[in-house]
């Protein structure tokens, strides 16, 4: 049997230049990228602040999520990565308040930077559709 494959874009002008998408789904897998702290006017939102950077990338994922069909209960894993790892409670305030009853298993990381240093943190995000 055949999968449908579905990519939903974000409108970052990077994905075409580095050929990449927001989520792919296929079948009932649904996968979110990397996604950075980046407000809807292309600056970068709340510079300095673990907690709102991560309450903004999960908005993105999210987003993202629902265009390809998924919803928050659908998540299985998460993957928060931080350039400061002793932050890791801001950031899993955040990720609490979106996921406390879905509880998907989820890894923090620590890292040396991304590619713009104002981003604190990144988020990735698994879903399966049930």
């Amino acid at each position: 049997m055949t999968s449908h494959r579905q990519t939903v874009g974000s409108g970052s002008p990077l994905e075409p230049q580095i050929g990449f998408s927001r989520a792919v789904r296929l079948g009932g897998h649904v996968a979110v990228a990397g996604t950075a702290p980046i407000a809807d006017d292309g600056t970068n939102a709340a510079p300095g602040d673990v907690y709102a950077q991560t309450v903004r990338c999960l908005d993105i994922a999210e987003r993202a999520l629902v265009a390809a069909g998924a919803t928050l209960d659908d998540v299985i894993r998460t993957r928060i990565m931080l350039t400061d790892v002793t932050r890791w409670k801001e950031a899993a305030r955040a990720h609490g308040e979106r996921f406390g009853e879905v509880r998907p298993v989820t890894t923090f990381v620590g890292v040396s930077r991304f590619i713009d240093p104002e981003w604190l943190v990144e988020v990735e995000v698994d879903a399966v559709l049930g």
